[in-house]
């Protein structure tokens, strides 16, 4: 059943061949004819009359090719000799001299069209490199525009048919025992050649059912198979196509590896600064209880002004261990995105309230200065969470600020949304650092051990806006203090009439 329609396309293909032969045959042929009537009328000299079957000729040369010139000039040469050398009408030659200019001009006009078709075929070919050049460029631009291998392997096909004009394409991936198809599968291009060029490694090509086989190897090195269909392509194409879609796949398959290892690295390090972090944080607390409890429990007679002031470093530590287990918790809530919000209309000033008074022991008496726009939409909120915000904000104001400047509180609209700010007079964050802050554990360089802290503080805030729908972000310069600003959505009319 396969071979029936491959057939029938056989035989229409070499029928328009047929029919595009005479077509040019007819052409070449009466245009000699009609040379020899138009030119019988006017008043022409032989030479002349040969210099136009010449021209006619070369034309059919630069034309449509050797053979059919070649018959052109026998035609010319007969034409000439019958029309326009005497005796007239006939083929004899009389005088020995139109012998040698007969001859001469059937020799110039093979010649000529030798030469012709030389520099057709020249001009062709270049044509021809010119585009697969310009197609192999394209092909490189596609195959470099990922790095994902799976990815790649999949789309490779596409872009060789997207390309070079094919009908389909396949590619066979030992490493992943796969063919990659451009749709259905084609049955001229089975998984069992694929696997079998890719073994041997030898380049297949059928003219007739314009069928090209490639091995991908890199070196001596196999990578797998290309199959294409509906164009043959040039040695030197196949190769440099199987070339490149090699090296495309070795590329891909070295930058996955290097992120794998980079991910790994990254981890790492992760997992070493939260080590780092976790274990300081903790030790720290835990050693001041152990202190306090040893002293307590110990022999020696204490006052009770000491013993008061032991109690309430070990409920301060405490409490801070607390804080840090359940910063850690939900952190890893938040990225779980297991917290519900109960959103609901807030005044702004209602917000920023309930967070100074959940920051107010932190501020130890700090001056804030509040700058809220009036009038000020409601935002819609879960009025605990962005008062966590501002409250992790306004604490990190206070640990890298210096204790006598204040902290300016500011609200505004943007849009569909407030903009609330927080600026100190700290040192400033650096601009490389500016991007990493909001990651989890990271904290300054410069900070990192000065100030206590897990880096889990602006992670947290960063989580809580964006589940708002909302952005948050710094802007600073060092010696000039950081301002940090965050949006949430605004009540609209349509939410106030729901509610």
């Amino acid at each position: 059943m396969d071979g029936q329609p491959h057939s029938r396309r056989w035989n229409a293909l070499s029928w328009a061949r047929v029919q595009t032969l005479l077509f040019r045959y007819t052409v070449a042929l009466g245009t000699i004819a009609l040379l020899a009537v138009v030119c019988r009328h006017l008043p022409l000299n032989p030479t002349t009359v040969a210099l136009i079957y010449l021209l006619v000729v070369l034309a059919v040369a630069s034309r449509w090719g050797l053979t059919l010139a070649t018959t052109t000039a026998v035609a010319a040469t007969l034409a000439f000799n019958y029309f326009f050398l005497p005796p007239v009408g006939t083929f004899t030659i009389s005088d020995p001299q139109n012998w040698v200019a007969l001859l001469a001009f059937l020799a110039s006009a093979i010649l000529a069209s030798r030469l012709s078709e030389r520099a057709r075929r020249e001009a062709e070919n270049a044509t021809r490199r010119r585009k697969e050049v310009e197609r192999l460029y394209f092909l490189s631009q596609q195959l470099l525009a990922t790095d994902n291998v799976v990815e790649l392997l999949n789309s490779i096909p596409h872009f060789v048919c997207e390309a070079f004009g094919l009908n389909a394409a396949a590619m066979y991936v030992p490493s992943r025992k796969e063919v990659y198809r451009t749709g259905t599968e084609h049955p001229e291009l089975t998984a069992e050649q694929l696997e079998s060029v890719s073994g041997r490694g030898e380049l297949v090509v059928d003219e007739e059912r314009l069928l090209c086989f490639v091995p991908l190897r890199i070196g001596v090195k196999p990578v797998g198979s290309l199959g294409l269909q509906g164009a043959v392509l040039s040695r030197e194409s196949l190769e440099a196509v199987g070339s490149l879609i090699a090296i495309s796949i070795e590329r891909a398959g070295a930058v996955e590896t290097l992120s794998r290892n980079e991910a790994a690295r990254e981890g790492e390090k992760l997992r070493s600064a939260l080590l780092d972090s976790v274990t300081h944080e903790f030790r720290t607390p835990l050693t001041a209880i152990k202190v306090s409890v040893t002293t307590l429990l110990s022999p020696d007679p204490v006052t009770s002004e000491a013993r008061q002031e032991l109690l309430t470093v070990i409920n301060e530590e405490t409490d801070r261990l607390n804080r840090l287990v359940g910063e850690a918790a939900e952190m890893a809530q938040l990225d779980a995105q297991q917290v519900e919000l109960r959103r609901e209309p807030y005044a702004v000033r209602d917000v920023i309230a309930a967070a100074l008074e959940a920051a107010k022991q932190n501020l130890g008496g700090r001056e804030v200065k509040l700058q809220v726009a009036d009038p000020l939409p409601k935002v819609l909120v879960d009025e605990a969470r962005i008062a966590e915000v501002l409250q992790q904000l306004l604490e990190n104001a206070v640990k890298y600020s210096p204790a006598a400047t204040p902290i300016t509180i500011t609200a505004e609209a943007a849009g569909s949304m407030v903009r609330i700010s927080v600026a100190d007079q700290g040192p400033g964050i650096d601009d490389m650092e500016q991007h990493l802050i909001f990651e989890k554990f990271y904290r300054g360089r410069d900070q990192r051990y000065r100030v206590q802290g897990t880096g889990m503080g602006l992670a947290i805030a960063k989580a809580i806006v964006e589940a708002h729908h909302g952005t948050i972000d710094v802007t600073s310069q060092l010696g000039s203090g950081s301002v940090f600003h965050f949006t949430v959505p605004a009540e609209t009319k349509a939410t106030a009439e729901q509610a």
